[in-house]
């Protein structure tokens, strides 16, 4: 089974569009734990155009009554967010090599260049009991490397795949993943993979063994609108055979 993670991170910035407490994220965030929601993803950027601290701060109040609902905390680790993710004990943090004004995510660690500092950090989270994730780009050489370091997990960052689905570069694309994936599974590493999933090509993706956990925000958002957000989540639910 693998665990559904949504990102809540399009509701806050929906909020901040029109400067009060509306669509109302704590809200929104018990409706998704009463529809079966078993994770939330948060990714507060420096800039906290959506996410703000509060946020993140008042999310782990509300997830500590519901023990069985993982929070996962991503972001750059710099001090000020390795300082926060101290003060509210995620479940899981997510590194990620995100520059301050970067939009969205767009690639994962090169660990050749910056495996020391992952792993630094890495130590410092694992001594809270925080499980470690650090994002990864679809190549056995650099899963390899993520390898030696003293991380849990990585995710997989799926753009390449998503941008690939229906093309006639789907299975090179899909099987550049299994390869990954394997590999970090064979040297202990967890999986987890996130970016540009959806309900169109999720089943696809999930054919690789072992996905412990998808985190998917955007999408949801958008087929939400669409489908409405109970018949959403059923249908993410019914995929990851939750």
């Amino acid at each position: 089974m693998t665990k559904l993670s949504v990102n809540v991170n399009k509701i806050a910035l929906l909020r901040n569009s029109r400067g009060n407490n509306y669509p109302h994220l704590i809200g929104f965030t018990k409706k998704l734990i009463d529809i079966g929601v078993k994770g939330i993803t948060i990714h507060p950027r420096p800039d906290e155009r959506h996410i703000k601290k509060r946020d993140a701060r008042e999310l782990s109040l509300l997830l500590k009554e519901h023990p069985n609902i993982e929070l996962n905390i991503e972001g750059y680790p710099s001090e000020e967010f390795l300082c926060l993710i101290e003060e509210t004990v995620p479940d899981q943090c997510t590194l990620v090599p995100d520059s301050e004004d970067q939009l969205t995510s767009d690639h994962g660690w090169d660990f050749n260049e910056h495996g020391n500092f992952v792993d630094d950090t890495v130590k410092r989270l694992n001594n809270l009991g925080i499980r470690t994730v650090a994002f990864v780009d679809p190549s056995v050489e650099q899963v390899q490397l993520a390898s030696k370091t003293s991380l849990n997990r990585i995710e997989l960052y799926t753009e390449s795949f998503a941008g690939s689905y229906g093309t006639p570069e789907e299975t090179k694309a899909f099987e550049k993943y299994l390869k990954c994936a394997d590999c970090a599974q064979r040297s202990g590493l967890g999986v987890n993979a996130g970016h540009d999933l959806n309900l169109c090509n999720l089943a696809r993706f999930l054919q690789i063994p072992n996905i412990l956990e998808v985190s998917i925000g955007h999408a949801i958002v958008v087929e939400s609108i669409e489908f409405g957000i109970s018949n959403v989540i059923n249908k993410y639910h019914k995929i990851c055979g939750s």
